[in-house]
């Protein structure tokens, strides 16, 4: 009987939460309106930012009629123009970002916005109290001592959405104080999987933005090329479950199915598993700790036969262990790597350097720019500037002296 009132009042569906989604017209984004127009019972829009695409941002706040939106300085008059017979505010600039995630009528915020721009609007709903759904990896990578002591001073839940930070979240659920031994973060490989460094030299863009299995926006899938994608999950998973460098591993596994293990004290092994869909994280991440129904397609065990696992071949895809020296380091280092890695991946997508040049300028860059142990916010933004300079120089021409 009192089990039976436990699975009841387990299954009492939660009050509506009102989500502010900043990031709304990336991939992460889009997904996740897919997950509210699916529960409109159980989610309410009101809050959409975008930084540029406006076309999108207008579509998007008509269809499910936010309280607010914020949308980048250059697109501000046309949008705020495009929403004038709706009842829909809309703001531009950082500052704005940081003061509509603090209303008091929004209940999670979900930060999909891409890159360090992504930091300030985090922190900003941290200090109001506003639990985090992370899709922002960069976040934690660039400063994850503050956020993490922020978020414990202020209470404040951070629920991973990246599909293996929601895996390994997923297999710690019930077991308490069970210490972990180690976790293992997957990978497909990418799209260049097996080859060796002279093939990665004449890699094109249109090459490298074919994933195999996911379907992500262009940044992201670049890192997933490079695997340095993998390596800012190495930190990002260090800042969310406390675990040391030793305590984290990588293994390919090309099919995508699990999408983490956590390995404990007594050596038994936890998996999450199921097919390549970002939606089911987002979900999970906004309904925790329900488990609501949804019409994603189901894994299907003999649509694959077997599922294959092999060691990452760090010797050619150096990122992995460009991640782990920062991790060690500490400090600024990741917010350096971070920097310059956005920026060499943001001339590879130009055209200015080749694709095998992306992880030499984030090495590079974590030789040159000035290190400190303890970063506080304002050194932190000092040193992704600094680094982004850098990265910039090196890539306009000191790569190909």
């Amino acid at each position: 009987m009192v089990l039976q009132l436990a699975l009841q009042l387990s299954m009492t569906q939660s009050p509506k939460k009102n989500i502010a989604i900043l990031g709304s017209t990336g991939s992460i984004g889009k997904q996740a309106l897919e997950i509210v127009k699916a529960n409109p019972d159980r989610l309410q829009v009101e809050v959409l930012t975008a930084q540029n695409n406006a076309d999108l941002l207008i579509e998007q706040a008509i269809a499910f009629e936010p309280n607010a939106v914020v949308v980048g300085e250059e697109k501000y008059k046309y949008v705020k123009e495009a929403l004038t017979k709706h009842d829909i505010k809309v703001y531009t600039g950082a500052d704005a970002l940081c003061q509509v995630v603090q209303m008091e009528t929004v209940d999670i915020v979900l930060a999909a916005i891409v890159g360090f721009a992504g930091l300030r609007s985090t922190l900003a709903a941290i200090e109001a109290g506003k639990p985090i759904a992370l899709a922002n990896k960069e976040t934690l990578v660039v400063a994850g001592a503050l956020v993490t002591s922020l978020a414990k001073e202020k209470g404040v839940n951070i629920y991973p959405v990246d599909s293996e930070h929601s895996a390994i979240f997923q297999c710690l659920a019930g077991e308490f104080n069970n210490k972990i031994e180690k976790i293992y973060l997957t990978a497909s490989g990418g799209p260049f999987r097996g080859k060796d460094a002279k093939f990665l030299a004449n890699v094109t863009k249109e090459d490298a933005l074919k994933h195999p299995n996911w379907n992500m926006g262009a940044k992201i899938t670049i890192d997933s090329a490079t695997m340095m994608n993998k390596g800012l999950e190495i930190i990002e998973a260090g800042w969310l479950f406390n675990l040391k460098p030793v305590q984290v591993d990588v293994i390919i596994h090309p099919q995508s199915i699990i999408h983490s293990l956590v390995q404990f004290e007594d050596g038994s092994l936890k998996a999450q598993m199921g097919l390549p869909d970002m939606k089911l994280p987002i979900q999970y991440a906004l309904f925790y700790p329900q488990r609501v129904p949804s019409t994603f397609k189901r894994f299907d065990f003999g649509s694959y036969p077997s599922l294959t696992f092999e060691k990452p071949d760090t010797n050619t895809f150096v990122s992995i262990r460009l991640a782990f020296e920062a991790m060690r380091k500490g400090g600024n280092m990741p917010c350096i790597l971070n920097a310059a890695n956005e920026v060499a991946v943001g001339c590879f997508l130009n055209d200015e350097i080749k694709f095998k040049e992306i992880p030499v300028v984030v090495e590079k860059c974590m030789e040159k720019v000035k290190y400190i142990a303890k970063p506080t916010l304002q050194d932190y933004m000092e040193s992704d500037k600094e680094a982004r300079l850098i990265a910039g120089s090196l890539a306009k021409g000191q790569m190909h002296n």
